[in-house]
């Protein structure tokens, strides 16, 4: 093996170098229903080999099992956000993992701090006619119980879109093999976390 060679064989993966510029944050999945925050989110944590959480899961297990809809419907809404930024709170005080949250997780001012504070935040963004065939067989989203759930899709999309674009980072969310998509978060985060060298304890900067 030539030397050049050796060196190309010792250098980190990207993974690793992403691992490693993270230190102790975390990396959060934010965006709407439907923009595969869970799928992607597995196989991201996997290429790094950090866990991989999802919020709404942990919030059905604080509540013994009851599901994100009978919580809705038994609690109302406030009462979900709050133990929703409880849960993220949490979760993101347990060390490096990937991290995906609820639609309306972000929409917390401080969801938002905390997240900025303690995690790189990446926006997965879709259209809205790929969110509503995504979405429109399933009976799991108390949102969009409404007489028009194209219409509600687009309306969240309008109202939140402003407060998404607050992450430090945004991939396009579509019609393609998952892996893709994972591929173009690596290559964001990679982008984004080695161009400003080490990890700090805050992620801020990256705003």
């Amino acid at each position: 093996m030539t030397e050049t060679a050796a060196r190309q064989h010792d250098a980190p993966t990207p993974e690793a170098e992403i691992v490693a510029a993270l230190g102790q944050r975390s990396i959060v999945l934010v965006g709407m229903m439907g923009v595969g925050k869970s799928t992607v989110g597995r196989r991201l944590a996997a290429r790094l080999q950090i866990p991989f959480l999802d919020a709404d899961q942990e919030i059905e297990a604080a509540h013994a099992g009851m599901t994100i809809p009978e919580i809705f419907a038994g609690y109302g809404e406030p009462y979900f956000r709050d133990g929703e930024a409880r849960v993220i709170a949490r979760l993101l005080d347990g060390g490096p993992c990937v991290l995906a949250t609820g639609g309306g997780a972000f929409m917390r001012e401080d969801t938002r701090d905390r997240i900025r504070d303690k995690a790189v935040s990446l926006w997965l963004q879709a259209d809205g006619d790929v969110i509503f065939r995504r979405v429109k067989r399933r009976a799991d989203r108390p949102l969009l119980q409404t007489a028009d759930p194209a219409a509600t899709i687009a309306r969240l999309i309008a109202e939140r879109s402003p407060t998404y674009r607050l992450a430090d980072l945004a991939v396009a969310s579509r019609d393609v093999p998952h892996e893709k998509i994972v591929e173009e978060c690596v290559d964001a985060l990679h982008a984004c976390l080695l161009a400003r060298g080490p990890a700090s304890p805050s992620s801020s900067e990256m705003q």
